[in-house]
């Protein structure tokens, strides 16, 4: 067992819009709320924290990742478990938050591979921003992340929320918070019982060289 067996969960949350009083930031508090009833601890983030500079490989060659970039990284290292909440751009994710998901892959070691993410959005669209997400999923599947089959998309979202903060509808609320602990009974048991390594290669398939070869192996429970 890890010596991590007694400890709380570290999880990070964020809603992935630049926007103040965003759905999808209220679907973020919605979700440290129920994870904290849960006994874990929160990392709260906001977009607004994480906002780079659009990715310049030349930037990059000089050494200058972006300090939101770096502060990212950091905090997603710290956390078992990563939690976004994202709205839908033009049936995709958002520029920002890809963005910084390019920014924070060329640090060494990427913190991706191994991480346990839960994927959410909210959206006044029937559909609840859920388009957005399945694009979400490619870059961090990618990047090596285990990315939790079920995601949860808030339709009609700007008239779900009650007045406590909570969702109005009770089923759709215990469906959250179920959805929830699901995902937090699988983050708990691969911390505590580690048994996998799980290797992610940069550019599979690729003939090894300088500009392609990178590859890097971590536990399935963190990176």
């Amino acid at each position: 067992m890890s010596s991590d067996a007694h400890r709380p969960l570290n999880v990070m949350i964020f809603g992935a819009s630049l926007r103040q009083g965003s759905l999808n930031d209220q679907l973020a508090g919605l979700a440290q709320h129920v994870v904290e009833e849960r006994g874990a601890r929160v990392d709260r983030g906001s977009m607004t924290e994480f906002d780079c500079a659009s990715y310049d490989g030349d930037v990059e060659s000089e050494g200058r990742v972006p300090e939101p970039a770096k502060e990212f990284c950091r905090r997603l290292k710290a956390a078992d478990a990563l939690m976004i909440s994202s709205p839908e751009y033009n049936a995709s994710m958002p520029g920002v938050l890809k963005n910084l998901i390019d920014w924070t892959s060329r640090i060494r070691p990427q913190p991706f591979n191994g991480k346990q993410c839960f994927l959410l959005s909210a959206s006044p669209s029937m559909v609840g921003g859920n388009r957005g997400l399945w694009a979400l999923r490619i870059p961090l599947e990618h990047l090596g992340a285990r990315v939790y089959p079920d995601m949860f998309s808030l339709a009609q979202a700007h008239e779900a929320f009650g007045a406590n903060g909570r969702l109005a509808n009770d089923l759709l609320q215990k469906r959250f918070d179920e959805n929830v602990g699901c995902f937090l009974d699988l983050v708990e048991a691969a911390l505590r019982y580690p048994g996998l390594k799980k290797q992610w290669v940069e550019f599979l398939g690729e003939k090894p060289n300088a500009a392609t070869d990178r590859t890097e192996t971590s536990d399935t429970a963190a990176a």
